[in-house]
């Protein structure tokens, strides 16, 4: 039964939705999306690559819909046009500016082709849909089975890098003096971010990626300069967003990924606000130091933890 409130659907059965097989797949595919999206925000933001991550799942387009006239699942396409990207992107652009460059200009073709493949078949309108929105609602089990072992994948490689990777981040002309591969860094970097690209698109969609993968790492840098407590407080209001956007969909049957979206950013607004109220100098990044905003009140030249 629905009553309407708002102009919104109230449902009042929405608590047994919440235990329909489809809002179970949802909820753990959702949390699996949001932990893998909390683990590579941080070097994300860390390293400014959030128009790269953003131009990724734009590049993933011409996959998904070329992959529909091809005869096979959408998300095999997006997934090889992605890391494809990402390949790109981490090879020809080593310096900051060359990056952006890369990036624009495949996000271009990218784009164009991807119409392109869509105007061919009818049929891959809904694929465009799905990709550019997302439809959380509609994994299945196998898709769960491919996010968890993704999700592993993802794990246990920035687990060996962590280290070399985050010293590369914040200072790369030093770590590349030190010795530390840089170049083969960024390269490996921009390949699992293709893959928590992949999986996040089919969750929210390429349009509102941000509030997984960069929006909730924000968060947590503004929150500590730690960037293990920095990367869990990013997993923790990633899952937060998830389950409490999904939730709320149930409820009033909105789509989640609106609501998802709206949890995350409301969120950030929200240590935004109380950050700058509380009159708190960002920190500058300093050799061997991670580029954060503590809590502290430090005056800008305040080292930052040492990474090594």
């Amino acid at each position: 039964m629905t009553t309407d409130v708002l102009a919104l659907g109230y449902q009042q059965n929405w608590l047994a939705i919440l235990e329909s097989p489809f809002m179970r797949n949802a909820l753990i595919g959702g949390t699996v999306v949001a932990l893998a999206s909390g683990l590579m925000g941080y070097f994300i933001v860390v390293r400014r690559n959030a128009f790269a991550s953003h131009a990724l799942a734009h590049m993933g387009l011409p996959g998904a819909t070329g992959a529909v006239l091809l005869g096979v699942p959408p998300v095999l396409g997006l997934a090889v046009f992605c890391i494809g990207g990402a390949l790109v992107i981490g090879a020809l652009g080593k310096r900051a500016a060359d990056r952006d460059v890369v990036t624009g200009t495949t996000l271009a073709f990218a784009t164009g082709l991807g119409l392109f493949f869509n105007s061919l078949a009818t049929k891959s309108s809904s694929t465009m849909t799905n990709v550019l929105f997302g439809n959380l609602l509609a994994i299945t089990h196998e898709q769960l089975v491919v996010f968890t072992i993704l999700f592993l994948v993802l794990t246990c490689c920035v687990g060996v890098i962590y280290r070399p990777l985050l010293y590369a981040s914040v200072n790369p002309a030093v770590a590349e003096a030190k010795g530390v591969p840089v170049r083969a860094l960024s390269i490996a970097f921009m390949v699992l971010l293709a893959l928590a690209v992949t999986m996040a698109v089919q969750a929210v969609g390429t349009l509102l990626l941000f509030a997984l993968l960069v929006t909730p790492a924000a968060t947590g840098i503004m929150l500590t300069p730690r960037p293990s407590l920095a990367m869990a407080i990013s997993a923790v209001t990633s899952v937060f967003s998830v389950w409490v956007g999904l939730g709320a969909s149930a409820m009033f049957n909105v789509p989640p990924s609106f609501l998802i979206v709206t949890v995350a950013c409301g969120i950030w607004l929200t240590v935004w606000l109380v950050d700058r109220r509380g009159g708190r100098v960002e920190d500058t990044p300093t050799p061997g130091g991670v580029a954060s905003a503590g809590p502290a009140r430090a005056p800008a030249s305040s080292p930052a933890p040492a990474v090594g």
